[in-house]
């Protein structure tokens, strides 16, 4: 049985009490994405497509590299879903002011059509799951959340959440 203490915090939980945890995170997932899934799939379009989308929507502007770098995907990949947005007309790519080889990302009218319709439901989701459980677990779980963030990444995405 693995028992966690923190120096600062005299908090013990048991492999039962993470394991739970981990399973309700799997379980808000998969709910989380139900909404956006089934809009999403109207268009043909899955969560790759969803994150590109979300990025690039509150990240105008943002170069291929960096949504590279917060994706962590393959340049393939990414290369795949980027063309079909692309071609659909959800992402415009636009050259670089200064260095023309950079591609700059930008949702068009439709695309943030479909971020706002996307990002709508969530939300909703988490506005309600806020509204029930109140302000300290609000603080809390936004506090787990940035501890869930590999430490390294922690500060650059942090201050990517937070300049939004």
């Amino acid at each position: 049985m693995t028992d966690i203490k923190s120096a600062t915090n005299p908090l013990f939980l048991r492999e039962e009490e993470l394991r739970q945890c981990i399973e309700l995170l799997f379980f808000a997932y998969r709910d989380f994405t139900a909404g956006p899934d089934q809009i999403l799939k109207d268009y043909g379009f899955g969560r790759a497509h969803h994150r590109v989308i979300h990025f690039v929507g509150r990240n105008p502007g943002i170069t291929v590299s960096e949504l590279l770098d917060i994706l962590r995907i393959t340049k393939q990949s990414l290369s795949r879903v980027l063309n079909a947005l692309v071609e659909r007309g959800f992402v415009e790519q636009k050259p670089g002011a200064t260095d023309r080889r950079q591609r700059l990302l930008y949702l068009t009218a439709d695309g943030k059509k479909l971020e706002h319709k996307i990002s709508r439901v969530q939300q909703e989701q988490v506005a309600q799951a806020f509204r029930d459980a109140g302000g300290d677990a609000v603080a809390g779980y936004r506090k787990v959340l940035e501890g869930l963030i590999n430490e390294d990444d922690r500060d650059i995405a942090l201050k990517r959440i937070m300049g939004q």
